[in-house]
């Protein structure tokens, strides 16, 4: 009962979940496709692979084919078995994703003078791209390329600086099909080289049970504490963003014990929702996987991925200690007890399984010494293997193997449509030059003050997360407005890791906040108010991305060690003096013009400077004396009433 209400979860907020249940003939179809899927990545990660646009087709071809078999065209689709119509698209958008497979000798030579029969190749690809896309991802980041295709075609008619010089149907589709630009661009070569291997390595992970583990790991860890569950929740999905791209599948896979937890301490259903989406959102900002748009940055920044994945790690840190120090509070505000030792898990129990942990810290240490994303991943699953392997209880079968690389497979569908997808929007940048158009205006908007530029570009960022996925949130803010923050004198890292962070609280920002609206399911709660509860526990990183750009030591650019820790004292006085304020509680509550200073003190911190360093220390200082003589006359109160 419990895994169908998971499901049914998953299905009403995740699109990634909404696939065909098949059995029979149909479902095996489906097993050696995916398998085969994953295998040919696999040989491709280990041999070196076909040219860019042979490799990048073959892996399209799988993926569209794949969509296209599990996923209905409408919501009511039938998901028992296979619409002829759906067979049909999946067959053509195979064989027409393999055309460059094909006649790869014959397109080189005809490059800048197609024939017929490319275009309406090229046409087809496009649209059976997008109409995958809308099966598996949405329909919002589908109307975004489609607006952008129409851009190319009809801009030449636009007044102002947004008139190109127009662009015809037939150099569209070649620069879409028939480039490395387009379809087949950075976005689906990151998909078919990094994302998948990561997320086949998390496949493998959860066949040995680590989700469990990480649940178990957290409770011991943090159970008994103040507002116990509320801890166990963040702890619990920051271990689970280590191995998990999804939002909306953290919360569901974590929630589904913590919140009923959190409601029974005391904790509001709201609070309780809101704590576990804060805590899942920030699981795509934990390193080593973070959504998989690390790799994407790697590549688009040219920044190796260890140097991201380091930079990624302090903010990261700092975002779910801001989580911990909110619940903190309200738990002391609330006066919530901690769990007891029964219902615990054994902790002895626990310390045996901590053997779990070693693919992770192992394919931490690969990327540490220099190995390259692709060999530490397939390191990681061959560790994965063998570590399952220590106990009969993890060890892995020739079954759960074929399962994984199923899963993995499976798990890869959605990036890859949303990156082919994002490839047309990048593709029409490069053709129309619009990127730096956009970034030009907003520079005019903002006036060149780079915190106008920064509160933009976040506005953005977080109206395109409302409908698109990480990945493609993050390619089109990165192409579009990040250009903008780098003009103004900003480390490209910054401007890039800037943009990543606000795509993804668009998952917990009302009025669409998909990751809110899943654990309010969970927890009965009011969508919207556990949306705004999500957003005020998540502030954190609301303020953190403002303090990188500002002062990118934080994020390890050119810093003494020195220097790194000074920010990360100041970022985290910032949000202590933040949280104070929303919760209204420290030692004692708080009235509102203590509120106000803290507030006021917290953010004076995010601006780096002498100056405002002082009136935001200076402000906490006052803030908690005052808490502190309040709090030793509230406890010597009833000894002497006691006398």
């Amino acid at each position: 009962m419990k895994e169908q209400n998971t499901q049914e979860l998953l299905s009403k907020y995740d699109k990634e979940s909404t696939f065909r249940n098949l059995k029979g003939k149909m479902g095996w179809l489906v097993t050696m496709l995916a398998v085969g899927f994953s295998v040919y990545q696999l040989y491709a990660s280990i041999f070196p692979p076909p040219p860019a646009q042979i490799h990048r087709s073959i892996h399209l071809a799988f993926a569209l084919g794949l969509i296209f078999l599990l996923f209905p065209a409408t919501k009511n689709g039938d998901r028992s078995k296979v619409a002829v119509t759906d067979g049909i698209l999946s067959l053509v958008s195979v064989g027409a994703s393999l055309y460059w497979l094909f006649n790869f000798e014959q397109i080189i030579l005809r490059i800048g003078n197609f024939n017929q029969v490319d275009f309406i190749v090229g046409g087809i690809v496009i649209v059976l791209v997008l109409e995958a896309t809308r099966r598996v991802v949405g329909v919002p980041i589908v109307v975004i390329a489609v607006v952008f295709m129409l851009y190319a075609l009809y801009g030449n008619h636009l007044p102002g600086f947004f008139t190109h010089r127009g662009v015809s149907l037939e150099r569209l589709i070649g620069h879409m099909y028939f480039t490395l630009e387009g379809i087949f661009g950075t976005p689906l070569s990151v998909s078919a080289t990094f994302i998948f291997l990561f997320l086949l390595f998390g496949a493998f992970l959860q066949k040995t049970g680590v989700g469990a583990y990480f649940n178990d790991l957290a409770m011991a860890v943090s159970g008994r504490r103040i507002g116990g569950p509320a801890k166990v929740a963040v702890f619990s999905s920051a271990l689970q963003g280590t191995i998990s791209g999804s939002s909306v599948a953290n919360v569901v896979t974590s929630g589904s014990f913590t919140i009923p937890m959190m409601k029974r301490l005391g904790y509001k259903k709201e609070f309780a929702g809101g704590v576990e989406a804060a805590a899942s959102t920030g699981g795509q900002l934990m390193p080593p996987i973070m959504g998989a748009a690390a790799f994407l940055m790697a590549e688009f920044t040219g920044i190796p991925y260890w140097d991201i994945a380091k930079a990624a790690a302090i903010p990261a840190v700092l975002y779910f200690a801001g989580i911990w120090l909110m619940v903190h509070l309200e738990a002391k505000r609330l006066g919530l007890r901690g769990l007891s030792k029964e219902e615990l898990p054994d902790k002895k129990e626990v310390a045996k399984k901590a053997y779990l942990l070693l693919p992770i810290l192992a394919i931490i240490t690969f990327l540490m010494i220099g190995v390259s994303p692709v060999r530490a991943a397939l390191y990681g699953i061959l560790t994965t293997i063998l570590v399952g392997a220590i106990r009969k209880e993890t060890r892995m079968s020739l079954r759960d193997i074929i399962q994984a690389l199923e899963d993995g497979a499976r798990s890869a569908l959605g990036v890859a449509a949303a990156t082919a997808t994002a490839g047309i929007i990048v593709g029409v940048v490069t053709l129309t030059g619009v990127g730096l158009k956009f970034a030009n205006g907003l520079l005019a908007l903002s006036g060149g003050v780079i915190l106008l530029t920064l509160f933009f570009t976040m506005i953005a960022s977080l109206v395109l997360g409302m409908g698109t996925p990480t990945t493609a949130n993050y390619i089109i803010t990165a192409t579009i407005a990040a250009p903008a923050i780098i003009a103004l004198g900003k480390p490209a890292l910054a401007a890039h890791m800037f943009t990543f962070y606000f795509g993804i609280l668009a998952d917990i920002t009302p009025p669409v906040a998909l990751a809110a609206f899943a654990a309010s399911g969970i927890a009965k709660s009011g969508p919207i108010k556990t949306g705004f509860n999500s957003a005020k526990l998540a502030v954190g990183a609301f303020i953190i991305p403002y303090i990188f750009v500002m002062s990118p030591e934080l994020l390890l650019i050119d810093s003494t060690f020195g220097q790194s820790l000074f920010l990360i004292v100041t970022a985290f006085a910032g949000m202590i003096g933040v949280s104070v304020a929303l919760i209204g509680y420290w030692l004692t509550p708080l009235m509102w013009w203590e509120r106000v200073i803290c507030a006021v003190a917290g953010l004076t911190l995010i601006v780096p400077g002498i100056i405002t360093d002082t009136i935001g220390f200076g402000g906490l200082i006052l803030m908690y004396g005052m808490q502190w003589m309040r709090s030793k006359k509230v406890t010597e109160a009833p000894a002497i009433n006691s006398n």
